[in-house]
C-alpha cells in the first residue's frame, strides 16, 4: 500500500487509517490523484465515518446512515479534526461526491420513501461495496475485488474518457501542450497563459494551474519550493502561478468564473501564507468580460490588477498614485 498522504502532524494510527481507506478507494477506480492531499484526506475521512470504520475493516457497516452533521462530528472525535459543523455542505458537495456518482456509498434521502424528517435520511455504504470492504487485508481481498471490479465500469476511466472527449488544449510559454477539461472557468485559464502572460508575465515560466477537474494537472513543485511557497496541498492555492526569473515577480491570478477575485481578505491570507516567499508578489484577477468585471468590482483588492479577456492589451491598476501620469 502506498502513501497517498504524507506524513502530517496527526498521529500514526489515524495517517494509517486514512491511508488504507485511500488504497481501497483507488482500487475500485475512484480518481484518488484528482483531489489534493487535503481533499483525498477528506474524502477518506467521510468515508471511513460512513463505514463506520476506526480501526478494523471487518466492522464496516452498511447501516449507518449518517447525515452530513453526523459526518463532521464522527470525524472530528475519531480523526482529530476540528471541522465547523456548519461545513456540512462540503460534505455533500466535495467529501462524498465522487463515492455516491460511483454508487459506492447512497444517500437514503433520495429515496422516494424517506421523508423528509425521516431519521434514517443519510449516508450509508452501498451494501455490494459493504460486502467488499470487510474483505481488506484478508485473503479473499484480492479475488473479491476482481470480481467487485468486473460487474462495474470503473469510474476514473469513465470521467478519464469524457475529459479526453471534452478538452481545451493550451500552450505553455515555451510551447508545451496542455489539456485543461472543458467549461468557461477554463477558457478563462487558457486566455490568462496564452494571451496575458505573453503580454505583461516579462518571460513567465507557469508552475502551477488547477485545472476544474485535476487541482494538480501541472505543478512545478521543485521551483515553488526554491521559492518557499507555502505547502502545495492548501487550499488556499490561486487559480495559476507564474514566475518571471527576470524580474522576481511571482504572479498568483484568479481567473473568476463564479469563485471571488483577489480581495482584500484573499490578498491577506496569501500574504500571510507567502511571508516566507522569495520573490515579489504580483495579484491578478482575470475577467472574460467587462460585464463580468462590474459583477465583482467592489470587492476587488488595492494594489492588485485586474485583466480582461475581450480587451486583451490592457491593465486596470487598482494601485492608486503609482501609475499617475499623462500617456
Amino acid at each position: 500500500m502506498k502513501n497517498y498522504i504524507p506524513k502530517s502532524t496527526k498521529s500514526a494510527k489515524v495517517q494509517h487509517l486514512v491511508n488504507e481507506a485511500l488504497d481501497i478507494l483507488d482500487s475500485v477506480g475512484i480518481p484518488v490523484n484528482t483531489k489534493s492531499e487535503r481533499g483525498a484526506e477528506k474524502m477518506a475521512q467521510a468515508f471511513l465515518a460512513v463505514a463506520n470504520v476506526t480501526e478494523d475493516w471487518t466492522t464496516a457497516s452498511d447501516n449507518t446512515h449518517l447525515q452530513t452533521r453526523q459526518i463532521i462530528t464522527f470525524v472530528n472525535k475519531h480523526f482529530e479534526e476540528t471541522i465547523s459543523s456548519g461545513s456540512y455542505d462540503d460534505i455533500r458537495r466535495k467529501d462524498l461526491k465522487l463515492l455516491v456518482i460511483a454508487d459506492l456509498i447512497v444517500n437514503s434521502g433520495d429515496k422516494l420513501s424517506a421523508a423528509t424528517n425521516d431519521p434514517t435520511r443519510g449516508y450509508a455504504l452501498h451494501s455490494d461495496f459493504k460486502n467488499l470492504v470487510v474483505q481488506y487485508k484478508t485473503t479473499s481481498w484480492v479475488k473479491s475485488l476482481a470480481a467487485f471490479n468486473a460487474t462495474k465500469p470503473s469510474l476514473a476511466d469513465l470521467l478519464e474518457r469524457k475529459r479526453n472527449i471534452e478538452q481545451i488544449p493550451v500552450s505553455l510559454p515555451g510551447g508545451k501542450p496542455l489539456n485543461l477539461s472543458l467549461g468557461e472557468h477554463n477558457v478563462l485559464q487558457k486566455a490568462v497563459i496564452e494571451q496575458f502572460l505573453p503580454r505583461f508575465g516579462s518571460d513567465c515560466h507557469v508552475l502551477y494551474i488547477g485545472d476544474t477537474s485535476n487541482k494538480m494537472l501541472h505543478i512545478e513543485e521543485e521551483e515553488l519550493a526554491r521559492l518557499a511557497f507555502f505547502k502545495l496541498s492548501h487550499d488556499e492555492l490561486p487559480d495559476i502561478i507564474a514566475y518571471s526569473e527576470k524580474n522576481n515577480w511571482l504572479y498568483l491570478i484568479e481567473a473568476v468564473h463564479s469563485s471571488g477575485p483577489m480581495s482584500e481578505i484573499r490578498v491577506h491570507e496569501l500574504k500571510k501564507l507567502l511571508k516566507d516567499c522569495r520573490a515579489e508578489l504580483i495579484f491578478v484577477t482575470a475577467f472574460l468580460t467587462r460585464t463580468d468585471f462590474r459583477k465583482w468590482v467592489m470587492n476587488i483588492a488595492w494594489e492588485t490588477e485586474v485583466w480582461i479577456a475581450d480587451n486583451p492589451d490592457h491593465l486596470i491598476h487598482f494601485n492608486g498614485h503609482k501609475f499617475l501620469g499623462a500617456y
